[in-house]
Order: structure tokens, then sequence, then C-alpha cells
């Protein structure tokens, strides 16, 4: 045989090679594409559910062949879910919790990040092994123990000020060590010779670290402000224990609002209404601001 015919077949083997990856490569991201649209269905579904129960009646939500659209939209859900949940005094305790809370915890994460990331002093790695340590006593152990200490405070009860029932909210949640480790780690990867370089110049660790550390870790501090109203904003348990329904917060009101107390019967169209209009705002956060939590997350675990 011909070295030319040779040549040849070797020519078409490839191209059949080429060929054969080329289909495999398409089919590959056919089930690709075919895995996510199912997975995104998968997560998208209960929300549509959500949207779609808020604008039926009763009757045909309570019906055994559920309507996958409804028959009849009643738009008058989300006014009289707004009417029935006094939906404008949660959101205002929940806003006034959640900012006050997140500015409180920001400063304070931001401190101790710093002191445990730059600061050298004895036992610095010490105290925070065991800053961490405490990350795993379970949360309902705290709750208790923070319980006993607002009740000892005379903040839990009928007739506390409008200051001790948002205190008995903010204080006990004002320190954070996963958002101070997240923090640490992020400080950690700055060079320490721009700290060197500044102490040289003169420059006082609070300059420093508001010029210099908190711009580079912009993307973390986003992340935990975050994260950190997204908490409030979820948070049902403690509310629920320590203040009055004059104090409660969104999760509190949704959940006991529209049932009836003689019947038991909730009026669920009304509270998916008041689900979707509580859930507009974490919707709006994530979407515009999603970038700056993977950021921020991804930049945290990560040194050099």
């Amino acid at each position: 045989m011909s070295e030319s015919k040779i040549v040849t077949m070797k020519e078409k083997d490839m191209k059949k090679v080429a060929s054969a990856q080329k289909v495999m490569g398409v089919l590959g991201k056919v089930f690709l594409y075919l895995f996510l649209c199912v997975m995104a269905l998968i997560v998208v579904f209960p929300f549509y559910w959500m949207i779609i129960s808020s604008l039926k009646t009763v009757p045909e939500y309570e019906q055994a062949i559920p309507t996958l659209f409804p028959e009849t939209i009643v738009w008058s859900n989300y006014s009289e879910a707004i009417k029935t949940a006094n939906l404008y005094n949660l959101f205002k305790n929940t806003v006034i919790v959640g900012v006050v809370s997140t500015i409180l915890s920001l400063v304070i994460t931001v401190i101790t990040a710093f002191v445990f990331a730059r600061l050298e002093f004895k036992g610095r790695d010490a105290l925070f092994a065991l800053l961490l340590a405490t990350m795993m006593i379970p949360g309902e152990l705290f709750t208790i123990t923070n319980y006993v200490t607002v009740t000892e405070w005379g903040w839990v009860g009928a007739g506390v000020t409008p200051f001790e029932g948002y205190a008995v909210l903010i204080v006990p949640f004002l320190v954070s060590v996963f958002y101070i480790y997240l923090l640490r780690q992020n400080f950690m990867q700055i060079p320490n010779e721009l700290y060197l370089a500044a102490k040289v110049d003169g420059t006082k660790d609070l300059k420093y670290l508001w010029k210099v550390m908190i711009p580079l870790a912009l993307p973390t501090l986003i992340s935990i402000t975050i994260l950190k109203m997204m908490g409030a904003w979820n948070s049902y348990v403690w509310p629920r224990l320590v203040t009055t329904k004059e104090y409660h917060l969104i999760t509190n009101g949704l959940r006991t609002a529209f049932q009836d107390a003689n019947t038991g019967n909730a009026n669920i169209p009304q509270q998916m209404a008041a689900v979707t209009l509580v859930s507009i705002p974490l919707f709006l956060v994530f979407i515009f601001l999603r970038k700056y939590i993977m950021k921020g997350v991804s930049r945290s675990g990560i040194k050099g």
C-alpha cells in the first residue's frame, strides 16, 4: 500500500473521530441544558404556585383537583392581606430591626476581623480559635441563655418601652462569629506590606482600616450586609418568643394573621398574597446583588 493511501486513510479516520467527538459534544450540551431546564422548573414552580394561589378564590384553592391558573383572578387578595396582617407595622418593625442590627453588626465585625487579621498581641491565635469553637455550640443553647439574660434585664413581656421592644430583637445577635471569620479571611489576603508601609508613614489603624482594607474587602462586606438583612427579614422563633404582637416581625405576622379564631382555618390565598409581597424585596436584592454575594464568599475562602 502506497504512502499516499495510508495518509488518506489516516485523514479519513481523523475526520470520523472529530465528527464523533462533535456529535458527542452536541449531545452532551443537549443533555446538560435539558437537565438545567428541569432543575430550573423544579426551583421556579413553588414560586409560580405561590403567585397563582394568591390570585385565587378560597373555594377554587380548596378544590380536590388544583388548577394551574386561576379561573377568576382576585387582585383584592393583596389589599385584604395588607389590612388583615397589618403589613405596614410588620414592615416597619422588620426594617428598623434589620437596618439597626446590620449597621451595628458591621461595625463590630469589621473591627474584630481587623484585630485578628492585622494586630499582633499575645494569645491572638488561641483567642481566635476559641471564638471559632463557639460555632460548634447549638443555636438552641444560645436561645435559652439569651432568653434568661433579656428576662433578667426586663426586656421581655408586656409594657416594655419601644427601646426595650426593639433592643431585645437586636442586641442578642449583634456578634456573628461566622461573619468575623469570613471578613478576617478576606483581610488576610491583603498584603501585610501595605499595613507596614502605612505604619511607617504614621497612619493610624482606624484610618488604614477605613481607607485601605474596607474598600478592598467591599464585596465581602456587601455579602455580609445582604445576609444579615435577610436573616433579620426571615427571623421567626426569637421574635415570637420574646416580643408581643406590637413588635412582631414579618414572618410572625404572616403565620397567624390569616387564621380564623373560631374555625382554625386559614385564608390561604390572602396568606399567599402577603407572602408574595414580603418576598419581592428579597427577590430584588438577590437579582441585583447576587454577583456581590458570590464574589464576596469566593474571595474570602482563597488565600494568596
